[in-house]
């Protein structure tokens, strides 16, 4: 799905800088829709987001980090364990560290913290607030299949 996502908003690089040079907004909205067209291709809502002041404008970093994936808004609770989902971050990113968090009226998730940014996984979604590293990648896979797809 990055990969397409990728490739979707390369081809589309020419109008986005037009639009960010003359209207920043307008450039936002065309990404936001390009996400979300290629999201519904795999039955996702796909957002790219742009924490921070300046990242618009790294062009080469476009789909390539600070993306949430939406699964399903209804879902309260990961079909798994929670402690399942920590151990596979530990082992498959490395030196991080994890902690329950959204747990309220019901809801759980889990955070993982890594030197380069973070993950937030909640039942019905995954944001990824860090590049997709080869590692990273490999865990938001296994995250897919095991608690969305499950």
């Amino acid at each position: 799905m990055t990969g397409d996502l990728q490739s979707e908003l390369r081809s589309n690089m020419p109008q986005i800088k037009i639009l960010l040079r003359n209207s920043p907004a307008l450039a936002y909205k065309r990404i936001t829709e390009i996400g979300r067209m290629v999201g519904r291709r795999h039955g996702v809502d796909l957002i790219v987001n742009f924490p921070h002041e300046g990242k618009i404008e790294d062009f080469d970093m476009y789909g390539r980090r600070d993306l949430s994936i939406i699964v399903d808004k209804t879902r309260k609770r990961f079909p798994i364990d929670r402690d399942s989902i920590k151990r596979k971050a530990e082992e498959t990113l490395g030196d991080v560290r994890t902690e329950d968090a959204y747990m309220y009226e019901g809801k759980e998730g889990v955070k993982i913290f890594m030197e380069a940014g973070r993950i937030d996984i909640l039942p019905h979604s995954i944001h990824i607030w860090c590049e997709f590293t080869p590692s990273v990648t490999r865990f938001c896979d296994w995250v897919i299949k095991h608690v969305y797809l499950a």
